[in-house]
C-alpha cells in the first residue's frame, strides 16, 4: 500500500499496520525517515544523537493528514532520538515517538533507532496446531507472571527474557501449565505501575531486555507446547508530559471532554476511543504484538473503564442518549475483536471485566463485544470470601460456593486467582485460608481442586502455586526460600500434579460452555458443607467431584451417582505426598442400588477432612432387574 493510501486508512480508522507508515524507518543505504502524527502542533523537529540534540534539530514538514515528515542522512541504528514539539502557545516540549519499538532504559524515554531484522521462527508446528485445534475445547491452565519479579539477580536486577528462557520455561514444563500470561511488557515509565500505565504501545520494555530476546522466549515456549498471553491496556495511558499526553498541545490521543479524558482514580488519561486515528493506533498495536511476537492471546485490561462513563471517580458526562454507557468504547471493542478475528481467528481475546450489564463474550451480531473469554470476577470474590470463613460459619453463607452455577455459562469464563488478589493487604492465597498452617494448606489444595473442576479456564498468579505466605512485592523476587519448608514443597508438587490431571482428563475442559458438561449431584448440603457434582465430556465419560469444606472427616459418606459400577478415587487432596495425612487412597468401591434423590445408585466412601475427592467410573455394571411375580 502506498503512503497516500496508508494516510487515508489512518484517517478513517482502518490502518491496522500503522507502524509501516509512522515512526522511524532506517534506509538500506543509511539515514532514516521519521513520521509522527501531531495535527495541531505549530512545529515539530527531530532531535537526537545525530543532531547533537537541540543544537542542530531537523525540521519536519506537515501534510494535510496532520502527519509531520522528516529525514536525517546521519541517523543510524541504535541512535537515541525524540521529537521536539512546539505547541500552540509557543511552548517547546520533548516527546517520545509513539511508534517506537524500543526505548532507552528508565528513567530515560528516548526512542532507539532499530532495524526491523527478520527473526527465524521455529514454531511452525505449534502455530499449525493452534490454527487446527483452537483453544475452546482444549485445556487452558494459565500461570500469570510479572516478568520483573518472578526471579531477580543477586544484585537486584530484573531477569531479562534470556534469563527467563533458561529458567522460567523449564519451570512451566515442570508445573504442567498450558499457558503463561505476562503482565504488560510494553514500555512504561514506572515499574511500580506493574506495566498498567503505558507509554509505548509498540515498544518492548527495556527492563526485560531486547525485543529479540522475547521472540526467542516465545519460540522456545511454543516448542515446549506452552502458549503465550500478554496483558494489553487500550483504555488509558500514563499522564507523563513527555509521552502521549496532550501530544501536540491539544487533546490528541485523549478525549476532548475533560470529564472523559481524565482518569482520576488511576492518575491517567483515557484514550478517545471514538477518534479514527486512535482506533488505527490501538488496533495496530494489538496486531503488532500478535504478529511480531507470535502472541497467542491478549488480555485486555480494565474493560469496564472503557464501557461505562461513570466508572471512574468524579464528574462524568452522559452519552448522547443521556445514559452512562460509553458508546464509542463499545463500538471500539467490537471493532477490535472483529479485526483481530479476521486476521487471526485462532488468537485468544480475553476481557478483564467485572460487570454484567453488557455481554462480553457474546457474538458481535448478538450485540456482544466478541471476546473469547471474560475473567469471572464474581466467582473469584465469592469463592475467596467463602474459603476464608471459619468452617462453622460456612453453612450460613453456603450460597457463595454454589451461586456461580446459576450463571457460569452466561459468558465464556476464565477463573482467575490473579495478582490483584495478593497485594494491598489482601494477603497471599495461602494466608487467606482458615486455620493453622496445616489447615491453610489443606484449604488451598481444596480450593485449587475446586478451581480445576469448576467449568471455565484457569489462571493462577505466580507464587500461589507453592503457597507463598507473604504478599507479592513487585520490586522483589518471589519468596523461593519458602520451598525449603516441606509443606510448601508438597504444595508445589500438588499444583503440578493437578495441572497434569486437568490436562489428562477431557471431562474437565472439553465442554466448558454449557450445562452439558456438568451435572450437580448435591448443592444443598449446607449443614455438612459438602458439594458434589460431575464433569462430563462429549463421549459421556465423567468424573465425580466432591468437596468437603470443613475439617471433619466423614466416614461412610454417601452420594448418588449417575451409573452403576466400580469407581476409583483418582485425586485425594489429603494424601501425604501432597502435605496431608492419608497414606493410601480410598479403595475401589462398588455402587449400591439405592434410591438417593434423583439417583438409583449410590457410592459410599470416606471423605477426607477439608479435602477434595475426585473419582472415575472404572467399570460399568448392569443394573439389577426385578422380575415380575405375576
Amino acid at each position: 500500500m502506498d503512503i497516500k493510501s496508508q494516510e487515508y486508512t489512518f484517517g478513517i480508522g482502518e490502518n491496522y499496520h500503522l507502524q509501516d507508515l509512522l515512526g522511524s524507518h532506517i534506509d538500506e543505504d543509511g539515514g532514516a525517515h521519521f513520521r509522527v502524527w501531531a495535527p495541531n502542533a505549530l512545529n515539530v523537529e527531530i532531535i537526537g544523537d545525530f543532531t547533537d540534540w537541540q543544537s542542530q534539530p531537523i525540521t519536519m514538514t506537515k501534510n494535510e493528514s496532520g502527519i509531520w515528515y522528516g529525514y536525517s542522512e546521519k541517523a543510524k541504528c541504535q541512535d537515541f532520538y525524540k521529537y521536539l514539539v512546539t505547541r500552540e502557545n509557543g511552548q517547546k516540549i520533548e516527546k517520545i515517538d509513539p511508534m517506537a519499538t524500543y526505548f532507552e532504559a528508565r528513567p530515560g524515554t528516548c526512542a532507539i533507532l532499530e532495524k526491523n531484522k527478520k527473526f527465524k521462527w521455529q514454531d511452525s508446528l505449534w502455530m499449525g496446531r493452534r490454527k487446527r485445534f483452537g483453544f475452546k475445547e482444549r485445556p487452558v491452565s494459565i500461570y500469570e507472571v510479572h516478568a520483573g519479579s518472578w526471579k531477580r539477580h543477586s544484585d537486584g536486577r530484573s531477569f531479562t527474557f534470556t534469563d527467563l528462557r533458561n529458567s522460567l520455561i523449564p519451570y512451566l514444563k515442570k508445573m504442567n501449565y498450558t499457558h503463561i500470561e505476562f503482565m504488560p511488557l510494553m514500555a512504561h515509565p514506572l515499574g511500580l505501575s506493574w506495566g498498567y500505565q503505558l507509554m509505548g504501545y509498540f515498544g518492548f520494555e527495556h527492563t526485560y531486555g531486547h525485543p529479540d530476546e522475547f521472540k526467542a522466549f516465545v519460540d522456545e515456549c511454543h516448542k515446549a507446547n506452552i502458549g503465550i498471553l500478554v496483558d494489553w491496556v487500550p483504555g488509558h495511558f500514563t499522564q507523563n508530559d513527555d509521552a502521549l499526553a496532550y501530544y501536540d498541545g491539544t487533546p490528541t490521543y485523549e478525549y476532548q471532554d475533560p470529564n472523559r479524558a481524565h482518569n482520576i482514580g488511576w492518575g491517567a488519561f483515557n484514550f478517545d476511543l471514538g477518534k479514527n486515528q486512535v482506533q488505527s493506533f490501538l488496533i495496530s498495536s494489538a496486531l503488532y504484538w500478535i504478529e511480531n511476537f507470535h502472541i497467542d492471546g491478549l488480555r485486555v485490561d480494565a474493560v469496564s473503564n472503557m464501557l461505562y462513563l461513570d466508572y471512574d471517580q468524579g464528574p462524568w458526562t452522559p452519552n448522547k442518549n443521556g445514559e452512562h454507557t460509553n458508546l464509542e468504547g463499545i463500538a471500539f471493542l467490537q471493532k477490535l475483536n472483529s479485526v483481530i478475528k479476521t486476521y487471526h481467528p485462532d488468537v485468544m481475546m480475553i476481557a478483564e471485566e467485572a460487570t454484567s450489564e453488557i455481554p462480553i463474550t457474546k457474538a458481535i451480531t448478538d450485540n456482544g463485544l466478541g471476546f473469547d473469554y471474560k475473567w469471572n470476577m464474581g466467582w473469584m470474590n465469592d469463592i475467596l470470601r467463602f474459603y476464608q470463613y471459619d468452617p462453622y460459619y460456612k453453612q450460613f453463607d453456603y450460597y457463595l460456593l454454589t451461586f456461580s452455577f446459576m450463571y457460569c455459562f452466561n459468558e465464556n469464563y476464565i477463573l482467575p486467582f490473579s495478582h490483584d488478589e495478593v497485594v494491598h493487604g489482601k494477603k497471599s492465597m495461602m494466608h487467606k485460608m482458615w486455620g493453622d498452617r496445616y489447615n491453610q494448606f489443606s484449604g488451598l489444595r481444596n480450593l485449587y481442586a475446586y478451581q480445576i473442576c469448576h467449568p471455565g479456564k484457569k489462571l493462577l498468579f505466580m507464587g500461589s502455586e507453592y503457597g507463598q505466605f507473604l504478599e507479592w512485592k513487585s520490586e522483589e523476587q518471589l519468596e523461593w526460600s519458602n520451598l525449603e519448608d516441606d509443606l510448601n514443597a508438597k504444595m508445589q508438587y500438588f499444583t503440578s500434579y493437578i495441572n497434569q490431571f486437568y490436562k489428562d482428563n477431557k471431562p474437565l475442559w472439553q465442554i466448558d460452555d454449557s450445562y452439558d458438561g456438568i451435572e450437580i449431584i448435591d448443592a444443598d448440603n449446607k449443614e455438612e458443607s459438602v458439594l458434589s457434582f460431575t464433569r462430563k465430556d462429549k463421549n459421556g465419560n465423567f468424573l465425580l467431584c466432591i468437596f468437603n469444606m470443613t475439617p471433619v472427616e466423614r466416614n461412610h459418606f454417601t452420594i448418588g451417582v449417575p451409573e452403576a459400577g466400580i469407581y476409583e478415587e483418582l485425586i485425594n487432596t489429603e494424601m501425604k505426598e501432597f502435605g496431608g495425612v492419608w497414606t493410601q487412597h480410598n479403595p475401589k468401591t462398588k455402587t449400591r442400588e439405592q434410591s438417593w434423590r434423583n439417583y438409583d445408585q449410590t457410592l459410599s466412601f470416606t471423605l477426607p477432612a477439608m479435602g477434595a475427592s475426585i473419582w472415575k467410573l472404572k467399570r460399568r455394571l448392569k443394573k439389577k432387574t426385578i422380575k415380575s411375580t405375576k
